[in-house]
């Protein structure tokens, strides 16, 4: 993408309490959801609109870790597509975790920082100095 990147909108009133993973994901997202979920909603990033990519973020882990386990079951006997099915995976898995606030870059979007300051001067209005 070009020119100036659009800005990360965090919605204020967004869900706190951590709910379970959706029942028909695999064990291995069920992991990754309540790895991740918790972080997230004490962050305040997540909103009703987000669960979908959370889910899908959660779903392409799991089964990039599925996979994984797989090809080193076969070593080398493993299937090119396979390794590229993986490989879009992990691209898929990169690209939803940007778009969720789960990479270190986009962290440190300035809408997000702007957040993680109004805490810190939160923090120290409590004071009275």
């Amino acid at each position: 993408m070009r020119g100036s990147k659009p800005r990360l909108i965090i919605d204020n009133e967004g869900p706190l309490a951590v709910t379970t993973a959706p029942e028909w994901m695999s064990a291995e997202a069920r992991d990754e959801w309540e790895r991740v979920h918790p972080i997230l909603s004490s962050r305040r990033m997540l909103t009703p609109a987000d669960m979908g990519s959370l889910e899908n973020y959660c779903t392409s882990i799991g089964r990039c870790r599925q996979l994984e386990r797989r090809i080193q079951e076969l070593g080398d006997a493993v299937d090119l597509k396979m390794l590229r099915m993986q490989d879009k995976i992990m691209s898929t898995c990169r690209q939803l975790a940007v778009e969720i606030g789960l990479t270190p870059t986009s962290r440190s979007r300035p809408a997000f920082r702007e957040r993680e300051d109004s805490n810190h001067n939160d923090l120290f209005s409590k004071l009275d100095l």
